[in-house]
């Protein structure tokens, strides 16, 4: 991998984990046209992309700090909107926690493919749309406040955040989309799926840094993780703030149509032998 590579992909990371798109299928991709991902750095290329997601969360910890601050506050009980957004993010995280645990060796030797992947692009984009054509002309704000989430809705949401271990399936797609299902407004499913992020991606990272990191270190260097970790966080804070605003003004539709799109574009690259499956 070359400083570059480290760049390209840091910033493909930050602009696509947050988005409904898959952050890891757009890596998968991005990784086989550059000539990794094969079977001799399969395992450092996988834990690399999930390396580098640190960058992205630390990102969305500085732009929804005050939110993080009030959880910390509920925390310490000083803050009772703060405890039940945190007992929320528990119980929306123990799902992915659990079921993460005991089939990620399983996902990632059957799923971390390109033809999975196309077919959850696709999907994926196709369920968006019929959820931005059942909200059409209904406010973003309309909905349950986030203040009000339940642990019950919580769970569900959680459980759904388990469908996106598919690769090209989106974490963010799940949690956005359940949010709304379960009775949220579009804006503060988006909220949600941000912070609720920010755990069950940290501790992803936290696991594959400690199992691989002496494999990544060998393999790419601290160069390419440092500047990986660094585009990632700065493109990942313009994504965040671009599709809040984007949201509240257009709703999800347009990801639903590039998801579909470049799902077309890369089954053709596909079936055209210019990238491997």
């Amino acid at each position: 991998m070359t400083p570059l590579q480290a760049i390209i992909l840091g910033i493909i990371e930050g602009l696509t984990e947050y988005l409904p798109v898959s952050s890891t299928g757009h890596l998968v991709v991005a990784m086989r046209l550059m000539g990794l991902g094969f079977a001799e750095d399969k395992a450092a290329s996988d834990a690399f992309s999930i390396a580098i997601q640190g960058g992205a969360i630390v990102a969305v910890l500085g732009l929804y700090y005050p939110r993080v601050i009030q959880m910390f506050r509920g925390l310490v009980g000083k803050d009772a909107v703060g405890k039940r957004l945190v007992i929320a993010m528990i119980c929306g995280f123990l799902p992915a926690a659990v079921i993460g645990l005991l089939l990620n060796d399983l996902i990632k030797e059957y799923l971390f493919g390109i033809k999975p992947i196309v077919a959850a692009w696709i999907i994926g984009g196709i369920a968006i749309i019929a959820v931005a054509a059942r909200r059409k002309n209904q406010d973003s704000a309309a909905g349950i406040d986030l203040a009000e989430i339940t642990w019950k809705m919580a769970l569900i949401i959680g459980f759904a955040q388990c469908i996106a271990m598919w690769p090209g399936t989106s974490r963010s797609l799940m949690t956005i989309v359940c949010g709304v299902m379960v009775g949220l407004s579009l804006r503060s499913a988006v909220e949600f799926s941000f912070v609720l992020g920010v755990l069950t991606l940290g501790a992803a990272t936290a696991k594959d840094s400690l199992e691989h990191g002496e494999l990544m270190w060998n393999t790419f260097g601290p160069l390419n993780l440092g500047l990986g970790a660094v585009f990632a966080f700065v493109s990942a804070a313009i994504a965040v703030k671009w599709m809040v605003s984007f949201l509240n003004k257009h709703g999800l539709a347009i990801f639903g149509w590039y998801r579909i799109a470049i799902g077309i574009v890369v089954g053709s690259l596909l079936a055209l032998n210019v990238i491997s499956g």
